[in-house]
């Protein structure tokens, strides 16, 4: 009698014991489920009234730039004095492989200026890439240097660094004049499930000062913020949420799985020990 008592009790023990392990792995898999509005971007966009840009975005010289200048004309001799040369590099250790091509560029110095052969030093620092090249040429038609010139400027070490809980973090090079923000997360493989999308930050720094300025994915806000359009040198950053978070503090090797192993382990444990008993 004292046996099946002491059976029948262990048995009660069991079901209990697995009862509390289904609601807790229940839990964890509710607590784990993040709602649509947590996760989904631009949710007001159907209350978002047509914006129109008063003006075209263009990109401003920095100092430390790095610009790419050349000069065309339909005499190509007169033009040649303001052409920087073209170098060759070589890609690899293998002597055998093809070099690539590129022009040398004018570093921005500290006084925001760049030394311009004949025309010497010119202010560039604040001008869009536009106003530099109408400034080029109207100086070289005035100082009668070639009559129909045709200028062309660009950036050369226009780029951005995206990082946080992105899927690809690492510095992206832009080849053209705009890049927004939300390219340039999509270059970095868009965000992981662990990002805060209220808490993406853009980190800038102009004529020696840092700002850095929050933006909430989910509210078609993003479009007007000043930092949509991303300057040369940007930084992204994405916060990782609460469960990453906990993650962390927990152990880096730890997950779900782990403590669900765990408890089955440890029901069975348990279980041969009532058995034993009995």
């Amino acid at each position: 009698m004292e046996v099946e008592c002491r059976f029948a009790t262990g048995k009660i023990l069991v079901s209990r014991f697995f009862a509390a392990l289904l609601l807790g792995g229940l839990i964890m898999l509710a607590g784990s489920c993040a709602s649509p509005e947590k996760v989904l971007y631009l949710q007001d966009v159907a209350q978002y009234k047509q914006q129109d840009i008063a003006e075209i975005y263009e990109v401003h010289i920095h100092k430390d730039d790095l610009l790419s200048i050349m000069v065309n004309s339909k005499d190509p001799e007169l033009a040649l004095p303001f052409n920087m040369p073209m170098v060759t590099y070589q890609l690899g250790t293998n002597m055998g492989a093809a070099g690539q091509q590129r022009v040398l560029g004018y570093l921005v110095d500290s006084e925001g200026k760049i030394d311009f052969p004949i025309l010497g030093k010119i202010k560039v620092d604040g001008l869009s890439r536009l106003q530099l090249t109408e400034l080029i040429r109207k100086k070289l038609i005035d100082e009668d240097l070639i009559k129909d010139p045709i200028v062309t400027v660009q950036m050369l070490n226009f780029k951005i660094s995206v990082m946080g809980e992105v899927a690809r973090p690492g510095s992206f090079s832009i080849t053209s004049d705009r890049v927004t923000l939300l390219e340039a997360l999509s270059m970095a493989g868009d965000l992981t499930i662990y990002g805060k999308r209220d808490r993406v930050a853009v980190i800038r720094e102009v004529d020696g000062k840092r700002t850095i300025l929050y933006h909430d994915l989910r509210s078609a806000d993003v479009f007007r913020s000043p930092c949509y359009y991303l300057q040369q040198n940007d930084i992204v950053y994405v916060e990782p949420n609460r469960a990453k978070i906990g993650q962390s503090e927990i152990n880096q090797n730890n997950s779900v799985g782990v403590w669900l192993s765990a408890l089955s382990v440890l029901t069975s444990i348990v279980s041969i020990i009532i058995v034993s008993r009995k």
